[in-house]
């Protein structure tokens, strides 16, 4: 019979090489209870080993924090440089976009290099202020309560103006991306607008560094089903390619 102490060490090192465990699998693999498992990942997280989520465990902490755009902007700044000129790639001549609020989508707006007319919409103060450079582009700024940590509005007033337009895309950045849970953000209110902002778009792009993938915000966007693309970098989990893509969402790393 094996030991508690072997247990939790083929616990652990499934998390190691997963990233992510689930309370059934390890059930069927060690061939102990449901029960049995939830006092291991307990006594493994009071270790410090380990963070409990629903149903399992994540190897960090999934819950994320919100920081004011300066200091994100500055987190794998290189990486979302590569995602934003990836983002731009796709836009189109006479476009019509949203472009959501976060460091990664202001990356896109920074590698935009319009041919032909472009009509952007945005919530995000310093995306519509990098776009005013370009003469081709026409950009709607929404209105709405602002937040000083993202720089962006909020609120029923940005929703309803949302109502009148149609969009080919919608750029989406985000804060977390579960896959049991779905896309989140850190702000209720900012969530409710980005699910506005899905509903009024024929596509929604998700650009997200590796670092958002298993993280959780406190407020939920939307599940996967509502997303069609998400660009991001290498250091996402081959595990995670996979599930998304059984999904049937095109994964684009750069």
């Amino acid at each position: 019979m094996v030991s508690i102490a072997e247990r939790h060490q083929q616990i652990i090192d499934k998390l190691q090489k997963e990233g992510k465990i689930n309370v059934a699998d390890l059930c069927a693999e060690l061939n102990v209870s449901s029960v049995t498992i939830r006092k291991d990942l307990k006594l493994l997280e009071d270790k410090g080993l380990l963070f409990r989520t629903h149903g399992g465990a994540t190897l960090n902490n999934p819950y994320t924090i919100d920081r004011s755009v300066n200091e994100k902007e500055k987190i794998q700044s290189s990486e979302k440089m590569q995602i934003g000129a990836k983002a731009a790639t796709l836009l189109q001549p006479n476009d019509s976009i949203l472009i959501a609020s976060g460091t990664t989508v202001l990356a896109l707006a920074k590698n935009i290099q319009p041919s032909g007319s472009l009509t952007v919409i945005t919530s995000a103060l310093n995306v519509a202020l990098e776009l005013l450079r370009h003469p081709e582009i026409e950009v709607l700024q929404l209105g709405g309560l602002l937040r000083k940590s993202s720089s962006s509005v909020t609120g029923p007033y940005a929703e309803s103006i949302l109502a009148d337009f149609s969009f080919s895309k919608l750029f989406l950045g985000v804060d977390g991306i579960d896959l049991e849970f779905g896309l989140t953000t850190t702000n209720v209110m900012e969530a409710h607008l980005n699910r506005q902002m899905i509903k009024v778009s024929q596509k929604t792009v998700v650009l997200a560094d590796s670092t958002k993938f298993g993280k959780r915000g406190f407020g939920r966007i939307c599940g996967f089903d509502d997303i069609d693309q998400i660009i991001t970098d290498k250091g996402i989990s081959d595990y995670v390619v996979k599930a998304l893509e059984g999904m049937g969402i095109k994964v684009t790393i750069v």
